[in-house]
């Protein structure tokens, strides 16, 4: 008994020992590095309440981290305002180079948010859908409508007596180069716009890509070829677009589809209501504001200054206008081709017969026959203008 007793003890007190050797836990080294907390343990190392005191609002970032360390609110802050920083960049050419993120503006159709956030979403959620809905409906409505009624006009532009020349050389040559650049500028525009969701999927991100580079740079050399021709076809053909007598009942008539004289076209000068609705829609004021804000973000225009915000706004004025454009020219190249007999070959050849003159410009082929116009305008002793399509002398007729 005396034995065990003793053992007993001895393991007593040999343990004890041994746990006044143990470090506790709470004296133990942490491993060196950051470690993880949970938040809801975390105690606030002041005691009073900081965003209490008087200016709170007004601390700057150095102010605050003394009352709250970590706090670095104003300094993100005025991130958000858009506050200026330093830079060592010319504002000539960097005029915002201090600035991290952009001021907060509130765009149309669109949340109150920092402008290139707010750029993003009239982009991505009003510009690329909507004006893609409106091409489409453009277009099926013109495909509805050809289905429907077929072309316009019964005569072809070679048929009639007389042979009058419509289009000058000058005149053919400034609107096929005027054509031939908003075709390359549509279709890049287009792809740039909707290529990312409808040719991306299909083609490949690299072949997408170089594809997207290639009609970039053939949108950029285009541009300008398109600025140029755009202001020779303003100042060629503005004569004969300013409002005459019948263009009124030409538009009442919608050109000879609605009203009693369905399907005879209504007279008209050398230039209907349609067409100089084009011209002053299309043409000039539309053309004027793509090729402007196309300007400012090639950096064209002086005085202007080419920051962040100035390059948003020319790029939605831009996306909205050529948009609009295309849709108005959509209309004009149907006419112009498959739309109406004998419109395409008018414009390709130059010259038209006296029954196509009659039969869509009455009142321009009654001046031409009065001599008040003349039948050639490009130069005397043609001999093809003024005699029929065979080529027999017909007079003045």
């Amino acid at each position: 008994m005396r034995t065990v007793l003793f053992l007993a003890f001895s393991l007593a007190l040999s343990g004890s020992a041994a746990l006044a050797q143990t470090p506790l836990q709470e004296d133990r080294a942490l491993p060196a590095g950051i470690q993880g907390q949970n938040i809801t343990d975390v105690k606030p190392e002041i005691k009073r309440d900081a965003s209490s005191e008087p200016g709170y609002m007004q601390q700057n970032n150095g102010q605050r981290n003394a009352v709250q360390p970590g706090n670095n609110s104003p300094m993100w802050r005025g991130v958000a305002a858009g506050a200026e920083g330093t830079s060592t960049l010319p504002a000539e050419q960097a005029p915002e180079a201090g600035v991290l993120i952009q001021r907060q503006v509130q765009y149309p159709t669109v949340r109150y948010t920092t402008a290139g956030e707010a750029w993003r979403q009239v982009r991505n959620s009003r510009l690329i859908p909507y004006g893609g809905a409106l091409l489409v409906l453009v277009l099926g409505a013109i495909a509805i409508f050809h289905l429907t009624k077929g072309p316009i006009g019964k005569h072809q532009a070679e048929e009639g007596g007389q042979r009058i020349e419509r289009f000058t050389p000058f005149e053919r040559s400034a609107h096929w180069a005027n054509a031939a650049a908003f075709c390359v500028l549509a279709v890049s525009g287009l792809v740039m716009a909707f290529g990312r969701f409808l040719l991306m999927p299909l083609l490949g991100g690299p072949i997408f890509g170089a594809l997207t580079y290639a009609l970039k740079t053939l949108h950029n050399l285009a541009g300008p070829v398109f600025a140029v021709s755009l202001a020779v076809v303003f100042f060629t053909f503005l004569r004969h677009n300013w409002p005459q007598r019948g263009d009124l009942k030409w538009l009442l008539q919608g050109g000879g589809m609605v009203g009693r004289s369905t399907g005879h076209e209504p007279p008209s000068h050398r230039f209907n209501a349609g067409e100089k609705l084009v011209f002053w829609g299309g043409v000039t004021l539309l053309g004027a504001v793509v090729v402007a804000s196309g300007m400012v973000m090639d950096k064209l225009l002086p005085g202007v200054s080419y920051d962040r915000g100035t390059m948003q706004v020319a790029h939605m004025v831009h996306n909205a206008a050529t948009v609009l454009m295309m849709c108005v020219f959509a209309g004009h190249i149907y006419i112009g081709t498959i739309g109406m007999r004998g419109a395409y070959t008018a414009m390709r050849r130059g010259w038209v017969g006296d029954a196509w003159a009659r039969e869509h410009h009455a009142y321009w082929y009654q001046d031409i026959r009065a001599g008040n116009v003349p039948a050639q305008r490009s130069g005397q002793g043609d001999p093809g203008v003024g005699l029929p399509a065979t080529g027999v002398p017909t007079g003045n007729r």
